[in-house]
């Protein structure tokens, strides 16, 4: 059978493109400090759960695509195909693992053609509020704040160290930030976030600081969770983005695996349901992922499957010291057990299956600081291994 495009001449092919509907397309880098909400934002733009999403900082590891289909608007904007790119928390590496999740941040920088910078507006407020520098640059000045609880003697001047310290760490990461988008050629945003939690009032002194630090070239304040200024900032991003073609299927709204989705719901309920180091030092492994069969045809014309069907999954929870698996693990198995029945129903939610899921834990000492680890966790490179798998399986069984 022959391409149609084939019976066409150069011509022909070329004169039938350039009738085709314009439509804009490229790749927006979300960037930002740890609990900016870059996640949540992505998931509101796409109105799929393509990212996890936890109250605990550096939830997201990787690079996580998520792809957003634009309408065109007649007179407004062409139809849109927006790839975002949502990174993890820019901070300070101290680990491997905080080297390599920088890493990740450095490759969305690399093909991108417009970036979202984002700053949580009411974190910002809070640290102004609390005596923190208003120019990050200014890294040694410090201000008193203007309301305290410590009592006047060694209890204060104890506090006035500790925020002197925090601001000066603060400073430093933010500044630590906006150094990776000072040499970017492309339009850099401003995207203020949580702003449905500051007075409308701070904006504009909180707007005139950060613009001192780098020139955007749209600032755009939003609150994810009431969808308030997101049409804004697509159109926004629209105009920014240039002609070319769709980089993806119109009803695909990420590049990720389900083996790599389900392993997230994972370990988004272990930063649920555990606390203080544990939630960081665990890895999710998918050992097992069988997919369901097809459901069983209606009994009768209308009627839905008896039950849906059912997918059996395995996977390994890794941490790095015996006390950290025995907090997973709880008493009597209660806290492994709370967190395979709230991944269950994710999980189950995402496949549209019932899961049958098991749950071990493994400790691999200090992992975090392993580079051989750490790649293997990558779902590119397991797919790749998966991949290999097979085709060594496929050449054993026709060998035999």
């Amino acid at each position: 059978m022959t391409c149609p495009e084939s019976r066409f001449s150069p011509h022909a092919v070329h004169s039938f493109r350039s009738e085709l509907p314009q439509v804009k397309s490229g790749f927006v880098a979300i960037l930002g400090r740890p609990n900016a909400g870059k996640s949540t934002l992505m998931n509101a733009l796409t109105g799929e759960k393509v990212a996890i999403v936890t109250a605990k900082p550096q939830t997201t590891r990787n690079r996580i695509i998520g792809v957003l289909e634009v309408e065109a608007r007649k007179k407004v904007h062409p139809a849109a195909q927006i790839v975002f790119v949502d990174t993890p928390g820019v901070h300070k590496p101290a680990s491997q693992l905080d080297r390599r999740m920088l890493q990740e941040v450095h490759e969305a920088l690399s093909t991108r053609d417009v970036v979202l910078v984002l700053v949580d507006a009411s974190r910002r407020m809070q640290l102004e509020a609390a005596g923190e520098p208003g120019d990050v640059l200014e890294q040694t000045q410090t201000r008193v704040p203007q309301v305290s609880s410590l009592k006047p003697g060694k209890d204060a001047a104890s506090g006035r160290r500790s925020q002197s310290r925090k601001s000066s760490n603060w400073a430093s990461e933010e500044e630590f930030l906006f150094s990776l988008i000072r040499e970017l050629d492309c339009p850099v945003f401003l995207v203020l976030t949580k702003i449905d939690l500051v007075a409308k009032d701070v904006l504009l002194p909180l707007i005139d600081t950060l613009t001192r630090q780098y020139n955007f070239a749209e600032i755009i304040p939003v609150s994810a969770r009431k969808r308030d200024g997101l049409d804004l900032l697509v159109r926004k991003i629209v105009d920014a983005l240039p002609v070319g073609e769709r980089y993806y299927p119109k009803d695909q709204y990420t590049d990720q695996p389900m083996r790599f989705m389900v392993a997230e719901l994972i370990r988004e309920r272990i930063l649920v349901e555990t606390g203080e180091e544990v939630p960081y030092a665990a890895a999710v492994v998918i050992e097992q992922f069988e997919e369901a069969e097809p459901p069983a045809p209606p009994r009768k014309k209308g009627q839905p499957p008896a039950r849906l069907p059912l997918t059996r999954i395995a996977a390994a929870i890794y941490c790095e010291r015996e006390g950290q698996k025995a907090i997973l693990i709880g008493k009597g198995g209660a806290k492994l057990k709370e967190i395979g029945t709230g991944a269950r129903k994710q999980i189950e939610s995402l496949l549209g299956a019932r899961v049958y899921l098991e749950l071990h834990v493994i400790v691999e000492p200090n992992w975090r600081e392993s580079r051989p680890f750490i790649e293997s966790l990558d779902w590119r490179n397991q797919l790749q291994k998966l991949a290999e798998a097979q085709g060594n399986e496929k050449a054993a069984d026709e060998e035999y």
